[in-house]
């Protein structure tokens, strides 16, 4: 960290703890040597609990299946899926074998997952058979009509062209097999834990290779493949780890998601790094069985968006819980309100909680405060730059280094910094410059103690519940609709979610359009989250008189029609 108050918007993070130069499957390996019988994992809903040794042996046996699947490094496999054992073993033995795991949101539709599974060429997929109305072997045979007449792993589709092999997360024993798929459990009985050659592959591999691929909306539209390294993601991991102070002893309860980098890399990784405890309450999130874990698993540690820890709080039965055991986690995702912070740190008793800031791209944590950061700090800014990182604020205009307190471009440079974005060059350019700053599109500022402060977005982005919305993306899919004839998605002041979405529709002549027309052509197509709550039919947008629309007018306008006002702590 800089020595003395800064004077310009520019800082670096201490070097004095080493990066990590392993592979996930290396350093794994190494904590299950330190601390074999200690407890990895609780799946609470899935009533399971393994050792680190217990669950080393299972990660390898997978791993022997995968290659006997005709998997290799290199190959993307996709999981679509809710919080499980079942993930973290698909995360552990594909790291072991360089098969790069493709995170897909359980939220998706047929479309989205259409592109994903496309865009990257998976090779294999492993889903939940279905999770309250998302029916994944349902909207995968939507795809794949092939899929009863080929034998398991021969897949040959016309839509899906890469895909091969679809394995589904059962319940070993329970419901009916499904043609042309493989269950987990059998997949599980085709691996051996002793195979020689999962150790002869993880010896050739190197840590500066592409092992996750994790998909990120951008300002055209179609979700570009952030793809993330050994190296980028396990020292995320471990240094998120070390800012809540985390050992052995502590027990992460982990119900954000696992697609997310939240939970797979803040979550599983930084457990790892330190022979912590991984705990599930959920596969998805349930507020009341995130009370019940903490007290039942006497949980030391809590991750959540600032909307899971407001659920939590305002719980009927929340004060029917002791919540003594927790000391620290993070709220990270979207801003957090000044007033959730303190409830936490006085009534669950997170005296230690910490503030994170980053994005996919990033692995994902830039700037984090620290377990003995002031309240005052915590609660007015996302911390400091992180270890062997850099941050900087400029100009979006000239591009310079801006004076303390200005607001500026925040751009981060370091180990984190993604391989680029998959298949994608033109993009990856757009984003890292020739100098290796990744341009965040966030503004921010910093003071001259080095503490970060993100003030808005270059671009539009909607952040709902801690979901990061692209309208480009959502207006692109709308635009497919017969009737519509332009369209323009922005974000409005929410008290629940922060922010909800608002789409001014201009119908082609001649035509009429309702909203649940709109809501019909977003059904099952796109996620819940990206179907915008207020639909309006306008004639014309605000524009400037050179023909640019003016996005703020229209969410100025729909304020004002419906007396929303912005919450002035996030």
């Amino acid at each position: 960290m800089s020595q003395g108050p800064l004077t310009h918007s520019q800082d670096r993070g201490t070097t004095d703890v080493p990066l990590i130069e392993d592979t996930i499957g290396a350093l794994f390996d190494a904590t299950v040597a330190t601390h074999p019988h200690r407890e990895a994992l609780v799946s609470v809903h899935q009533g399971r609990r393994l050792t680190y040794q217990q669950l080393q042996t299972q990660a390898d046996q997978l791993a022997s299946a995968l290659l006997r699947q005709g998997l290799h490094k290199g190959d993307r496999v996709g999981i679509w899926s809710h919080n499980n054992a079942e993930w973290l073993l698909v995360q552990l033995a594909t790291a072991k074998l360089g098969i790069i795991l493709v995170n897909l949101n359980p939220a998706y539709r047929v479309a989205e997952v259409e592109y994903a599974l496309n865009k990257v060429g998976c090779k294999a997929i492993v889903a939940m058979p279905r999770f309250k109305s998302s029916d994944y072997l349902g909207m995968l045979h939507e795809l794949a009509p092939e899929l009863p007449r080929c034998a398991p792993g021969e897949l040959a589709s016309l839509r899906l062209p890469h895909l091969k092999l679809v394995v589904w997360i059962d319940v070993a024993g329970q419901g009916e097999d499904v043609p042309g798929t493989l269950r987990f459990s059998e997949l599980m009985s085709r691996g051996q834990a002793d195979d020689a050659r999962v150790a002869e592959i993880a010896a050739t591999l190197k840590a500066t290779e592409p092992i996750n691929i994790q998909f990120t909306s951008g300002t055209t539209g179609f979700p570009k493949g952030a793809t993330l390294t050994h190296r980028n993601i396990l020292n995320n991991g471990f240094f998120v780890g070390e800012a809540m102070k985390l050992t052995p002893e502590d027990r992460l309860c982990v119900p954000v998601p696992l697609y997310h980098c939240f939970g797979m890399v803040m979550g599983n990784l930084a457990c790892i790094t330190h022979g912590a405890t991984i705990v599930y309450p959920n596969d998805g999130f349930d507020p009341l069985a995130v009370l019940q874990t903490v007290q039942a698993e006497r949980c030391t540690a809590l991750h959540g968006v600032p909307t899971m820890f407001i659920a939590q709080l305002d719980h009927p039965r929340f004060a029917e819980f002791d919540l003594s055991s927790l000391r620290t986690g993070i709220m990270a995702g979207s801003p957090c309100p000044i007033e959730v912070m303190k409830r936490v740190v006085s009534l669950m008793h997170m005296e230690q909680v910490t503030i994170a800031y980053g994005m996919t791209e990033t692995s994902p944590v830039s700037c984090q405060s620290s377990t003995d950061t002031p309240l005052d700090k915590r609660v007015g800014s996302v911390g400091r730059v992180q270890p062997h990182l850099e941050v900087k604020m400029v100009s979006p205009d000239t591009g310079a280094v801006t004076p303390i307190g200005v607001p500026g471009e925040l751009c981060t440079r370091g180990y984190s910094v993604m391989h680029g974005y998959w298949d994608d060059e033109a993009k990856t350019a757009e984003a890292i410059d020739a100098e290796g700053w990744m341009h965040t599109g966030d503004l921010a500022t910093m003071d001259a103690e080095g503490y970060v402060n993100i003030v808005g977005r270059i671009k539009d982005m909607v952040i709902r519940g801690g979901e990061n919305l692209y309208p480009r993306e959502i207006e692109e899919y709308l635009y497919r609709h017969p009737k519509v004839q332009d369209v323009q998605v922005v974000g409005v002041p929410d008290s629940r979610y922060g922010e909800e979405l608002c789409a001014w529709i201009i119908p082609k002549p001649g035509q009429t359009l309702t909203e649940d027309e709109i809501r019909l052509f977003c059904q099952g197509q796109i996620a819940h989250h990206k179907v915008p709550r207020y639909i309006r039919f306008v004639e014309a947008f605000p524009m400037t008189v050179t023909g640019k629309i003016q996005k703020f007018k229209i969410r100025e306008a729909m304020k004002a029609e419906l007396g929303l006002q912005e919450d002035k702590t996030a």
